[in-house]
């Protein structure tokens, strides 16, 4: 019923939004995703995911660096989300965060969008 911001945890280097949008969650990490701050994010991953919200968007326009670290924390989460039929969108990389998704080959694992809407509005089939 309501969007609006359901939560949030931030560290000095990464703030985490979380905001429901009906059966789906966007989270949106903003600054930096590293070993220091990755715990950040799994955990509103893995509290969406148990609250039974299998599709998760994560909104990486304000994520201004990622580092192995952040990148496993959203794999293990993308693991997690297809054990339950779901999946991990990701929106709007900027390119240095795209940047490692791309070296790595993740970002042939992930469905990545233009815009949270996009992301929200694809359908659950894969392909």
């Amino acid at each position: 019923m309501d969007h609006g911001t359901v939560g949030s945890a931030q560290s000095g280097r990464l703030l985490v939004e979380v905001r429901e949008e009906g059966a789906s969650a966007v989270v949106i990490p903003a600054g930096e995703l590293d070993h220091h701050t990755a715990e950040l994010l799994r955990e509103p991953l893995e509290r969406n995911l148990a609250k039974g919200r299998t599709r998760l968007v994560v909104d990486c326009s304000q994520l201004e660096f990622c580092d192995s670290t952040g990148l496993n924390v959203l794999l293990g989460a993308r693991l997690k989300a297809e054990e339950v039929g779901g999946g991990i969108h990701l929106v709007a990389m900027r390119p240095a965060v795209a940047r490692v998704f791309e070296i790595t080959g993740a970002d042939t694992v992930f469905s990545v969008h233009d815009t949270v809407e996009g992301a929200l509005a694809e359908g659950t089939g894969t392909g």
